[in-house]
């Protein structure tokens, strides 16, 4: 849990500094800021978040007008963050897909307490949601029901833990994970920091289904950020 990434937004320098420094105590080391709407929706474009926090009043666009842009690209928890504590604020930040409302001035441990709740919560939903069981994408072929994967109609064999891998990535297409997301869902325990178990399962995983695993255009590194999914275009038949 405490590798998850969150993206806290707000113009206030000694907001953004402050919910930083709680919650890397709390041993969040993903943070990133942002001080206006047009930088938390560029950030929410490039990165995969586990939860957000999202300042109502931000300069130009505010928090309510974007986040119903926001939650067309995640299902992440959303918290307000305002001065305002009105039910209609609060019942309007609900109707617009926040998750939760926070007060300023606010409590730093019921903040983390809230965290650490709604993040438990967001990963159980998303482990018991029904998914999808077959995947086409170009020439690559997984049927979960079966456990068969198939490249040009050959039948792959992949170690159990490459095959939920490439499960993960055919289910979160063109999604940028970083290699503590990729341990923490994949592997189901805390990543503590050594990534060489992730690098290799990639790397294992490439030389199945890429066709030059040494430059490959399916599973992509973004540099200093972790990996990306970028499959051929599916095809969208029976599933």
């Amino acid at each position: 849990m405490q590798h998850s990434h969150l993206l806290l937004v707000d113009d206030e320098q000694a907001i953004l500094h402050m919910l930083s420094t709680i919650l890397r105590k709390e041993g969040f080391t993903q943070i990133d800021t942002a001080s206006t709407a047009e930088e938390a929706l560029a950030s929410c474009k490039v990165k995969t978040y586990d939860l957000i926090f999202l300042d109502v009043m931000l300069p130009g666009r505010s928090g309510f007008e974007i986040c119903p842009l926001i939650r067309e690209t995640t299902n992440a928890p959303i918290f307000f963050l305002t001065a305002r504590s009105t039910d209609l604020d609060k019942l309007s930040g609900f109707a617009l897909g926040a998750d939760d409302y926070i007060t300023k001035p606010f409590n730093p441990l019921e903040v983390v307490a809230r965290v650490k709740a709604h993040l438990r919560r967001h990963t159980s939903n998303t482990t018991a949601q029904p998914q999808k069981k077959k995947f086409h994408f170009g020439p690559l072929h997984l049927d979960t029901s079966s456990g068969e994967v198939r490249k040009n109609g050959r039948l792959l064999s992949l170690p159990a833990q490459v095959y939920q891998l490439l499960v993960f990535f055919c289910q979160n297409p063109n999604q940028l994970f970083s290699k503590g997301q990729l341990y923490e869902r994949v592997w189901g325990e805390e990543f503590l920091g050594e990534d060489n178990t992730v690098m290799v399962h990639v790397r294992k995983l490439r030389e199945k289904i890429e066709d030059d695993p040494g430059h490959p255009t399916t599973i992509v590194t973004v540099r200093g950020l972790g990996y990306k999914f970028v499959p051929k275009a599916e095809y969208h038949g029976p599933s």
